[in-house]
């Protein structure tokens, strides 16, 4: 798993670009990305024919100094999954009762 950070310099925006290897999306038929800088609402990674998974998105840094997110991940069988990336700033409770973790980005540089 990756996480790209690109700093656009004409305006406050950070181009992040999420990426999921083969190896770690296993069996998944496909990813999305869930995230509080668009109100959780899924945005599809993109499969490639290599079996890895990608989506970019360009997120404001005028408002918010970082974001919690989660990848959702649907197996070949139908069962959803979270998926946490490793390369990110921290993790925070979820505020669900099941013990679970959000994955926290910040946009500075």
């Amino acid at each position: 798993m990756s996480i790209k950070k690109q700093f656009l310099k004409n305006k406050p925006m950070v181009k992040v670009t999420f990426e999921v290897s083969k190896e770690i999306a296993n069996d998944a038929t496909s990813i999305n990305l869930l995230s509080e800088h668009n109100q959780w609402k899924p945005i599809e990674f993109k499969k490639f024919k290599n079996g890895k998974f990608k989506v970019a998105e360009n997120i404001s840094s005028e408002d918010r100094q970082g974001f919690q997110f989660i990848y959702q991940v649907t197996s070949e069988t139908g069962i959803q999954s979270t998926l946490l990336p490793d390369d990110v700033d921290s993790y925070v409770d979820n505020g669900m009762n099941d013990g679970g973790k959000n994955a926290v980005l910040l946009l500075s540089e």
